[in-house]
């Protein structure tokens, strides 16, 4: 059995599921090209294979000042926070309270514990919060832009890079073995099956020579079963639990 390795091969495998090239499957190539579209769509959204976790670091321009928020790449499905913004706590210089706990209390693992280092750091992160709190962030997948709500012509400068922790979509065209994945390739042979379905609802009731009828209620009733099906198994078992996340 060839594995599906491109959009191209990918169409031919649900194709061939559904019966062709034994028996025609009466659906348009746009329509088809359509259904997959949308498999993809629902696969980059809710299975946990759809998506990667990865740290984006962006370079503040000039633009980001004047707007006020960053555009993000479009396969960039959300946000969770941006990492620490410079501020008075954590300002780099010989009076910073992490370079003295570092200074005193880090000057030789082998003769002392790191214990008190760690509570010393909880203790930091806690005044952080209190006295600076954390960046509110704003963002809209559909947009694009990442708003920080900052100062921005005091928090941050040009040149400066801005961490963000964040999802991004797993485009296929870069990573093949996405086609291959066993439930996409369910889900879009159901949503082709039943697009063919509806397709020979139009003609229900008219007779072919031979006294042969469409049965297309019956195709797109099956597939619309199968369709929930999946998507049932998609929510219960390939779905990543709810997390605090913005888009």
């Amino acid at each position: 059995m060839a594995t599906p390795t491109s959009r191209s091969t990918f169409k031919d495998y649900c194709l061939r599921r559904l019966g062709s090239p034994v028996i025609d499957i009466n659906v348009d190539e746009e329509q088809t090209q359509d259904r997959i579209d949308d498999a993809l769509s629902k696969f980059r959204d809710y299975h946990y294979d759809g998506t990667e976790r990865v740290l984006i670091s962006h370079e503040v321009t000039q633009t980001d000042k004047d707007n006020g928020y960053i555009t993000l790449e479009e396969d960039v499905v959300g946000v969770i926070r941006v990492l620490d913004i410079g501020d008075a706590i954590n300002a780099s210089n010989l009076f910073n309270i992490r370079y003295q706990i570092h200074l005193n209390d880090l000057f030789d693992f082998s003769s002392s514990s790191y214990v008190s280092y760690v509570m010393a750091m909880r203790h930091v992160e806690t005044l952080e919060e209190i006295f600076v709190g954390s960046k509110p962030i704003r963002f809209n997948r559909h947009k694009d832009q990442l708003h920080i709500d900052m100062q921005w012509s005091e928090d941050v400068a040009v040149g400066e890079y801005i961490i963000i922790d964040g999802y991004k979509t797993l485009d296929p065209e870069v990573y093949a073995d996405v086609w291959n994945d066993p439930w996409l390739k369910k889900y879009a042979t159901a949503l082709i099956k039943r697009q063919w379905g509806e397709n020979l609802k139009k003609f229900e009731g008219m007779q072919l020579p031979g006294g042969i009828q469409f049965n297309g209620q019956k195709i797109w009733e099956e597939a619309t079963e199968e369709i929930n099906k999946i998507e049932e198994e998609l929510n219960s078992t390939h779905s990543l639990p709810v997390m605090d996340m913005v888009g």
